[in-house]
């Protein structure tokens, strides 16, 4: 995984919110209780929390790799409730969406341009946890896909994911379930059901047996 598939992922979601005006930016995400400018604004500050990684070399080793890192987000009422108070008020501050979309392009672009000069072994902190370039830029493709898929649930004519970032939220999901997915799903389903975005169907749960119990495998 290289710059190149993490650029892929932020042009994609950058192709959706560019034309966005004002008005549109309130349309709802498939993030509950998120606006299209709250979730732009919290995929601007994970892009902002990346590029500080970036730049902050770790002496330890890594304690987590581009699907461990996804244990830790599990369903959490609480943490959720609070994410949507704090993401609703911020995104409120920008007066025109524009500001926000612009801010969310530059930043983009940054990120992008210190993931291309990081070697992808280089130890970074983030998050509490010490990753390597490399497995830091694969969580940001999946975070970036996944809430593209959340961007363009109420804008239906707008352009989907990536699908070098499809496949690596695939590779990342399979990485936690522990083998590959045994259902005929597309990489968007299975997106959106191993992150609890949509619910499991009975024969699905059959399908899946006893890893059923296990989603979402992260939210």
């Amino acid at each position: 995984m290289n710059a190149d598939v993490l650029r892929a992922a932020y042009e994609a979601f950058a192709a959706v919110v560019r034309p966005l005006d004002d008005e549109e930016s309130w349309r709802p995400t498939g993030c509950a209780g998120w606006a299209v400018r709250d979730l732009v604004f919290h995929c601007t500050a994970d892009a902002q929390r990346a590029l500080v990684a970036l730049h902050t070399p770790a002496a330890g080793p890594p304690d987590r790799d581009a699907v461990t890192y996804w244990r830790d987000w599990a369903p959490d009422p609480a943490g959720a409730a609070n994410g949507r108070r704090f993401n609703r008020v911020s995104a409120s501050m920008f007066l025109d969406f524009r500001q926000l979309r612009d801010l969310y392009l530059e930043t983009t672009t940054a990120t992008v341009n210190a993931a291309a000069d990081a070697r992808p072994d280089l130890r970074v902190a983030t998050q509490g946890h010490v990753l390597t370039t490399g497995d830091l830029v694969v969580t940001l493709v999946v975070e970036a896909t996944v809430h593209h898929l959340d961007l363009v649930i109420d804008l239906p004519d707008a352009p989907g994911p990536a699908p070098a970032g499809l496949a690596a939220v695939r590779a990342t999901l399979d990485g936690l379930l522990g083998r590959p997915l045994p259902l005929d799903w597309s990489d968007e389903h299975y997106a959106r059901a191993a992150t609890g975005r949509a619910p499991l169907t009975e024969p699905e749960r059959g399908a899946l047996g006893a890893d059923a119990d296990r989603f979402p495998l992260f939210s």
